[in-house]
């Protein structure tokens, strides 16, 4: 059944695909990512704050427009009562409670204006800080990718190695057999496993008397009951 084959075909397989997995897990290539998605988070919240400020702007300029508008209601308001004050004390109090309300909301504008103005400077320097925080982590990011590079390079050769010589391992083998070894290593890593105590040497469940008779056949391909992985047993 070609089981030698594909447990030697195995043993090739698994190096080259943890060799790729170390060439993933590298730390220059992971700080770049680490550094990457630092700028890219940093992009973003350069966005946002352009944005809010935009959405500040607009609204202080809305303000300004009716914080001088109310003032010269206050202006005209005031000039009217003094050049030709009324003569009734209720059209007197009438007349400055609504100078009163103008001068209120006039100060709730101010108030409003004097804070977007301070919040205005912080998102400021909070651009400022971002810019320094990401042209430094840019630097870097450039800086080890011209290491990275160069190991990218040499390690992909590596791995296009090892990929051969698997692909060299996997010659002679039946397509079928291949294709069931493939399916099952989609979800168990080693996809076979080898036969310890009439245990599986994948999942270490022990193996009911049928499988074990059917190893022992050695007639047709026998996987684990539990893990899925194919069963190798060495010949005595």
């Amino acid at each position: 059944m070609q089981l030698d084959s594909l447990w030697n075909y195995m043993q090739v397989d698994m190096e080259a695909d943890s060799f790729e997995s170390e060439m993933r897990n590298s730390p220059n290539r992971q700080q770049m990512l680490k550094n990457r998605n630092f700028i890219m988070e940093q992009q973003t919240n350069m966005k946002n704050i352009e944005a809010d400020i935009a959405n500040k702007g607009d609204r202080m300029e809305a303000i300004e427009v009716e914080a001088a508008r109310l003032g010269e209601l206050v202006k005209a308001q005031t000039e009217a009562f003094q050049a030709g004050p009324p003569t009734e004390l209720e059209e007197i109090d009438k007349q400055l409670l609504s100078i009163q309300k103008l001068l209120d909301s006039l100060s709730l504008y101010e108030q409003e204006l004097a804070k977007m103005q301070h919040d205005a400077e912080g998102l400021d320097r909070q651009q400022k800080d971002i810019r320094v925080r990401a042209a430094r982590s840019k630097a870097e990011y450039d800086q080890l990718k011209q290491e990275y590079d160069v190991e990218y390079k040499r390690d992909t050769q590596q791995l296009a190695k090892l990929r051969e010589n698997a692909e060299a391992a996997g010659k002679g083998i039946d397509e079928v057999l291949l294709s069931q070894y493939k399916s099952i290593k989609q979800h168990s890593t080693p996809p076979m496993a080898m036969l310890v105590n009439d245990q599986c040497g994948g999942c270490f469940m022990a193996q009911p008397a049928v499988v074990l008779r059917e190893l022992k056949a050695n007639e047709k391909v026998v996987c684990c009951d539990n893990c899925g992985r194919i069963l190798f047993a060495k010949e005595d």
